[in-house]
């Protein structure tokens, strides 16, 4: 019985001091947290534009990612189908094929497609010509993306120099240089240069990641186009 109680207090004990661990681990990492906060707050208004900036980055990060890699898709037998339908003289079946496709790229094809009696020129031309319609809908914005990448870092410098005349204002008032008078124009000063080159860097991954896709959605649509215009050209040689 005694051996009993000894086990029943000892993992009383136990779980006490577990359920203490936990409470102190929560409190140091609200305190942690309220610590990031409070020292992000030292960066006086810059860190609004700045934070505005980043929310604008993530965002069109995020819609043109979703934008860029559905454009890109395609089925790997989609040229083949319609190979078959030029291939058995159904060219409406191949451009109804086209229209009712769910890929983007397909839209190229049905351009090129309509052209069928043209010249081999011209159908070129017009698929190039849909093709460079379907690039700007995938560039769109990156300019934006591209800009805050720069912008970022120069609100991150501006708040350096608020942050340095605030710095000297302090001590005018005070007449005096000590840590009290000069922390918080310093605090300004580092936080907001840090902020700003961290925004920037993330932007410009964005926007590196994104044209990167674009590079590659290009490459492929470049490939199906002449994959096309081959099978345009073996028909007329028989």
């Amino acid at each position: 019985m005694q051996n009993l109680l000894s086990i029943l207090l000892q993992s009383t004990v136990i779980t006490a001091d577990t359920v203490a661990t936990s409470v102190q681990n929560g409190i140091n990492k609200a305190d942690e947290e309220m610590k990031l906060f409070n020292l992000l707050e030292k960066g006086g208004w810059v860190m609004i534009p700045i934070f505005v900036l980043f929310f604008i980055a993530l965002f069109l990060f995020i819609e043109r990612y979703l934008y860029i890699r559905k454009t890109a898709r395609m089925d790997n037998t989609f040229l083949f189908s319609i190979r078959e339908m030029l291939v058995g003289g159904n060219v409406q079946g191949a451009i109804n094929y086209c229209k009712n496709s769910q890929y983007p790229i397909a839209k190229l094809l049905e351009r090129g497609l309509n052209r069928l009696g043209s010249p081999i020129r011209d159908i070129e031309n017009a698929i190039e010509n849909t093709a460079r319609v379907e690039i700007y809908n995938m560039e769109k914005n990156l300019g934006i993306l591209s800009a805050i990448a720069k912008i970022a870092p120069m609100f991150g410098f501006l708040g350096t120099v608020s942050g340095m005349i605030r710095t000297f204002h302090n001590i005018s008032v005070a007449n005096k240089i000590d840590i009290s008078t000069i922390a918080s124009g310093i605090y300004e000063k580092m936080v907001t240069s840090a902020t700003g080159l961290m925004v920037g860097i993330i932007a410009y991954f964005f926007y590196t990641i994104l044209t990167t896709m674009i590079d590659r959605a290009v490459n492929k649509m470049e490939i199906t186009a002449i994959d096309f215009l081959d099978i345009l050209h073996k028909p007329a040689t028989k």
